[in-house]
């Protein structure tokens, strides 16, 4: 157990050392949005932090680095040419904007402690399948991977297949001109209302059910990651936040929340 304990401590020294990094940046550029890209990045680390340290071996922890990082790379990818063409989130400036007027900080320390230091000990926490089950692959070693763990490996690619599909849907709706002020409602946006969020959801319940292949012990300690990551995307601040804006901006969206799945797919209402 000890083990595992220094492991993570490690991870998450040098995970705050690069977030204060990036707050640097962030003071820099007035601008703290690309910090959506580095929670998808900062995981890979994470996974990649813990495989250096227990090893890269086992046959878990080659399944969980590679479906960590597939799935890791395309978001941060995803989210950072998004940041670079549309430039400042205004979510993220509101909130900013909010607390200094509230707690009266300055826009550095509200930048800090708002945004960088808030994002993580949720990253890692998130992260926690990842970066236990990589550890407790190379601890106890096992032959090969067995039903469970190909089931969460099968369940990780259709979600990170979804997300990827959700995104390139929605990009190419906004890239139309025409589409202004609509609502997008085919592809599997007919299905769901956010199918990026739920491949995220389905890629990270996936990637803990090889670690429940590893047993009951690996997979209890890091059930937060996936529990704490569905609520931050139905609850807290993804789907929560992001729909609060889009019913001020699309008037159609009201008919769209009613006839469409808000997480899980399912077959629409009848019109």
């Amino acid at each position: 157990m000890s083990d595992v304990l220094l492991l993570l401590a490690a991870n998450f020294a040098g995970l705050i050392g690069i977030i204060l990094i990036l707050w640097g940046i962030a003071l820099a550029l007035r601008d703290v949005s690309f910090i959506d890209a580095f929670w998808a990045f900062g995981m890979v680390l994470l996974a990649w932090g813990a495989a250096w340290q227990a090893g890269f071996d086992a046959a878990h922890a080659k399944l969980l680095l590679g479906l960590t990082t597939l799935w890791g790379l395309r978001l941060a990818i995803h989210l950072a040419v998004r940041w670079a063409r549309h430039g400042e989130d205004p979510r993220y400036r509101k909130i900013l904007a909010h607390t200094m007027e509230r707690r009266k900080w300055g826009w550095a320390k509200t930048a800090l402690l708002t945004v960088f230091l808030t994002q993580a000990p949720l990253l890692f926490l998130t992260c926690l399948p990842a970066q236990i089950g990589i550890w407790a692959s190379a601890s106890a070693p096992m032959e090969s991977i067995g039903m469970i763990g190909w089931i969460g490996a099968a369940a990780a690619l259709i979600g990170i297949a979804f997300e990827s599909i959700g995104d390139a849907q929605l990009d190419a709706f906004r890239k139309d001109p025409a589409n202004k002020g609509r609502v997008l409602d085919t592809g599997l946006w007919r299905y769901t209302r956010h199918p990026n969020y739920f491949g995220d959801a389905l890629t990270w319940w996936g990637i803990w059910l090889i670690v429940l292949d590893l047993g009951s012990g690996p997979a209890l300690a890091s059930l937060i990651g996936p529990v704490f990551l569905t609520f931050t995307l139905t609850k807290w601040s993804g789907k929560a936040l992001l729909e609060k804006g889009l019913h001020k901006t699309r008037p159609d969206y009201a008919a769209y929340v009613v006839r469409t799945s808000g997480f899980i797919p399912w077959p629409p209402k009848a019109r």
